[in-house]
């Protein structure tokens, strides 16, 4: 087991939360979700990858995982392709788990294996696609969401995906969902955008997002992200790791894993332990790639029926300042806080949210 893998497991512990040969003619699946529920890994390589502040990449991995089976066109497109986008400084193994399989990929659930093929990257700088910890550590060019999305669409071009019937994105991959919606407008069929606001990043969220960045960068050890690999700052982790529980958490929850001063300061002792399978750039990396995230001016581009869900007590895109459109083709589904609920993270736990996206997902013509 490797330590992110601890980590996970750690944090779903203590806070139960997660900080491609063309067919001639499409034809029906008969395969059972059940042998289609092992994720097959996948990579995709682009040369020269040209990011938007200019900078460039000779070679950009981009590793992905699929479930499910693909049906073809006469053409040899994929035509029941479904991207799914993963959140902030996490990777496609998050959305694989035994709880994503019960409650939105099996047998009639709202993305059923028996229909459709799943297709998971690993984003830019997290999981195994590039990212600096590989070895250019601070001098990895510096990324941001439109560059993961532009990435993702490359690698989708390569497997045979030319029109998606669903994006849905998590936390981050909400955010940048929105912008799948503006970048490709018509390149699916809807969007199901978690835990996210179609704004840029401001008040708390930011003020966390700051604090992460430069505790990392005051970090002694950080050396201007040039530190050896033998000796990685670790201090940062004890303000990040703790602070990141609080704010992607919900206080019931938290507080049924410290009731008492001394299961609280345990608390932090073990998030701050598991804090340590995250090398610095990476996070640092992942934090700030929000920069140029800003989809509001650009929402009328949006064409195709759209689902949002969020969290009451979701600490991170309080639901005051969610700043949601209400044109016709939006649908907003608030899910209330509750023992059921982890705030923030309540994107790991789909068996809470997988009825609003049935229902959603039935309302749509391609669904009769």
């Amino acid at each position: 087991m490797n330590r992110r893998t601890i980590l996970g497991l750690t944090l779903s512990i203590l806070l139960a939360t997660t900080l491609v040969t063309p067919a001639a003619a499409a034809t029906p699946l008969t395969m059972t979700p059940a042998a289609n529920s092992q994720p097959k890994s996948n990579d995709a390589t682009v040369h020269d990858f040209v990011f938007g502040d200019g900078e460039t990449l000779a070679l950009m991995k981009l590793h992905y995982l699929t479930l499910g089976t693909p049906r073809r066109d006469a053409s040899g497109a994929i035509t029941n392709g479904v991207l799914l986008l993963h959140g902030t400084a996490g990777s496609s193994a998050d959305l694989t788990k035994a709880e994503f399989l019960d409650a939105l990929y099996g047998a009639g659930e709202p993305l059923d294996l028996g229909r459709y093929f799943l297709v998971i990257p690993d984003a830019i700088g997290a999981g195994d696609s590039s990212k600096p910890s590989d070895g250019l550590r601070a001098h990895f060019p510096h990324y941001g969401y439109k560059d993961q999305v532009r990435a993702d669409h490359q690698m989708l071009e390569q497997i045979g995906i030319k029109h998606l019937t669903v994006v849905l994105g998590t936390s981050m991959g909400g955010m940048q969902t929105w912008l799948w919606g503006e970048m490709f407008p018509n390149g699916m069929d809807c969007l199901v955008a978690l835990a996210s606001t179609p704004a840029a990043i401001s008040g708390r969220n930011m003020i966390w997002r700051e604090m992460v960045s430069q505790a990392i960068r005051d970090d002694p050890a950080w050396k201007n992200g040039d530190y050896p690999k033998g000796s990685p700052p670790r201090n940062w982790i004890n303000a990040v790791i703790p602070l990141s529980a609080i704010m992607t958490g919900s206080a019931e929850q938290l507080q049924k894993h410290g009731p008492t001063r001394a299961t609280a300061i345990d608390l932090v002792k073990n998030l701050e332990a598991s804090g340590e399978a995250y090398d610095a750039n990476d996070m640092l990396y992942s934090f700030e790639s929000s920069a140029d995230y800003d989809p509001a001016p650009n929402l009328h581009v949006i064409n195709k029926p759209m689902l949002t869900i969020n969290f009451a007590d979701d600490l991170t895109n309080p639901p005051q300042f969610l700043n949601l459109p209400n044109a016709s083709n939006y649908t907003a589904v608030m899910i209330p806080g509750g023992p059921d609920s982890f705030g923030h993270m309540t994107i790991a736990h789909p068996a809470v949210w997988a009825s609003a996206l049935q229902s959603f997902l039935m309302r749509l013509p391609q669904a009769h």
